[in-house]
């Protein structure tokens, strides 16, 4: 940013200096040999006055005309041509100073009908002058570059390094760092953002910390009721009737994962927010283990999908929680078989790699699908087209976004869910808050 702000602001007074320099040197270099021309016609005007001076009533010089004072007036190293009225001749003509001028600078001027002086000096003096005034020009011009300069990298420093350390502050906030910073820079808009921050700091604080605390509570009654239930399938595990133990095991099994699954839902909460790599085959394998049962009760398969190998960057839990949602809702308004598969889903483009591919879970059925009515509210929560809460494709899709992903209805008819989440990769560097960027 430092760099970008310097460019930019270089650029301004450079091209500033320009559009103004170059007609500044143009305009002193004229201004030099105006100056010079200037004095010239003023000698001759003078000489022109001396000569008037010598001339009798009829407007001619009778005699030898007196050039002691047109003498002094020539420059030196100058020559002037004197052509002047006389009476037997009509015009005479004098020539004064060197007489030859090299390079010379020539002015001139008509007396009358019949006289004139034309004034020659060497243009050596007026095109050093020139120089001089052009250099002093130039160098005027490079100080005001040099002091832009200044002003830009003072300007560049003041802007760069607080809003470096605003967008510090905000990448700190993202990563769970909810300290406030007293530290201000003395620039209006910036101490603003930095107070909205950390008063974004305080809320942020506050709700996590009452999210805690009823996730907290919320699992202490769940596990306090669960183990309420467990006592009573306990009990019925002693029946005599075999198939009354067999379902209170399954009960008591399902009452286990639960338990588990609850357990890792407030851990999650809890977290850090760092990826974690899972199996996604085998994080479905316990979901399908838990559904085979249903899907046996009402004659219809249950099928999963897929390379174990297939690791992906998310939260089992979550995963597993969206997945049974997907399920359920197959198991409820689908028909035929529910077939879950895992596979990599590479980005657009020839020039897509790994790093731009996700995991994709399909979950579909053989059922009449998701009518069009239906289809463009079926995530909103409190929406149902079958008399349920409308709470379940909600949630499933919150948690499944709360990890980078997505969920989205592909197929309307038969009904075709894909989830997406962020594929299993090498955890990569961690930036430290301060370093210069990229340039």
């Amino acid at each position: 940013m430092r760099r970008r702000i310097l460019q930019s602001t270089l650029g301004v007074v450079i091209l500033t200096a320009l559009l103004l320099g170059v007609p500044l040197i143009y305009t002193a270099w004229l201004w030099v040999e105006d100056l010079a021309r200037s004095d010239l016609q003023n000698r001759l005007d003078r000489m022109a006055g001396e000569i008037i001076a010598q001339e009798g009533p009829d407007g001619v010089v009778n005699g030898e005309l007196n050039t002691a004072s047109l003498d002094l007036l020539t420059p030196k190293d100058g020559r002037l041509v004197v052509i002047y009225p006389t009476a037997p001749e009509n015009a005479a003509r004098v020539d004064i100073g060197v007489s030859d001028v090299a390079s010379p600078l020539i002015e001139s001027l008509a007396m009358g009908s019949s006289g004139s002086l034309r004034l020659e000096v060497p243009s050596d003096v007026m095109r050093t002058q020139q120089r001089q005034a052009v250099g002093a020009v130039g160098l005027l011009v490079l100080i005001s570059i040099a002091v832009g300069t200044a002003v830009a990298v003072l300007t560049a420093k003041r802007l760069a390094d607080p809003l470096s350390d605003v967008a510090n502050r905000a990448a700190r906030l993202a990563e769970g760092d909810f300290h406030p910073d007293p530290r201000r820079h003395s620039i209006a808009e910036l101490d603003r953002v930095s107070d909205v921050l950390d008063s974004a700091t305080v809320e942020i604080a506050g709700r996590l910390q009452r999210e805690h605390t009823l996730v907290a509570d919320v699992s202490h009654q769940l596990r306090s009721r669960l183990t309420a239930v467990r006592l009573r399938l306990d009990e019925l595990s002693e029946h005599s009737d075999p198939a009354v133990v067999e379902e209170a095991d399954e009960a008591m099994a399902q009452v286990d994962r639960l338990t588990d699954a609850i357990d890792e839902l407030v851990r999650s909460s809890r977290s850090s927010g760092e990826e974690k790599q899972v199996s996604v085959v085998h994080e479905l394998g316990a979901v399908l283990a838990d559904w085979e049962r249903p899907f046996d009760d009402v004659g219809r398969a249950l099928t999963l999908g897929g390379d174990v190998d297939v690791m992906a960057s998310t939260t089992g839990s979550r995963l597993r929680e969206a997945v049974s949602v997907l399920v359920d809702n197959a198991l409820v308004h689908g028909a035929g078989t529910c077939t879950v598969s895992v596979r990599l889903a590479r980005g657009a483009g020839r020039t897509a790699s790994t790093r731009d591919s996700m995991v994709c879970v399909e979950v579909s059925d053989e059922g009449e699908g998701v009518s069009n009515e239906l289809a463009p509210h079926i995530f909103d929560r409190g929406f149902s087209g079958a008399g349920s809460t409308g709470v379940g494709l909600a949630l499933a899709r919150a948690l499944i976004e709360a990890d980078g992903g997505r969920l989205e209805l592909q197929r309307r008819r038969p009904a075709l869910f894909a989830v997406f989440v962020p594929i299993g990769r090498e955890p990569a560097p961690t930036r430290v808050a301060g370093n210069r960027e990229p340039r």
